[in-house]
């Protein structure tokens, strides 16, 4: 079964997305934390991740460069999915190491498909 980790501190996003992956048939973990988030990818690496940008502490983006940094996590997806929607949000999504950035509210549709193509 594939896995998925959702990084998002709303509840109503953690929701939509669990929702729709669990429908599609991963075993989804969420954590509300970028500290939570790292210590669940070194526990069971997950063949998707799920990041928002704006969390308590770190910021999505200082997670995403840390695991695109290391050779055992560099080979994860990671979508990133934020209500930050400039071309320069985009851009530091993608100098990052981003698979794909999504600006919430995310179409359902483009999520999956989304999630289908990395995962």
């Amino acid at each position: 079964m594939k896995t998925a980790l959702i990084v998002e501190d709303s509840q109503t996003d953690q929701n939509f997305f669990s929702g729709h992956l669990q429908k599609a048939g991963f075993s989804v973990t969420v954590v509300s934390s970028v500290e939570e988030a790292e210590t669940k990818v070194k526990a069971s690496q997950p063949n998707i991740i799920i990041l928002d940008v704006i969390l308590p502490g770190q910021s999505g983006f200082e997670l995403c460069r840390t695991l695109k940094s290391q050779d055992e996590t560099k080979n994860i997806p990671i979508i990133i999915c934020s209500t930050k929607e400039t071309d320069v949000d985009k851009m530091w999504g993608d100098m990052l190491g981003a698979n794909a950035y999504l600006v919430k509210p995310v179409d359902p549709t483009e999520f999956m498909n989304t999630v289908n193509k990395l995962a």
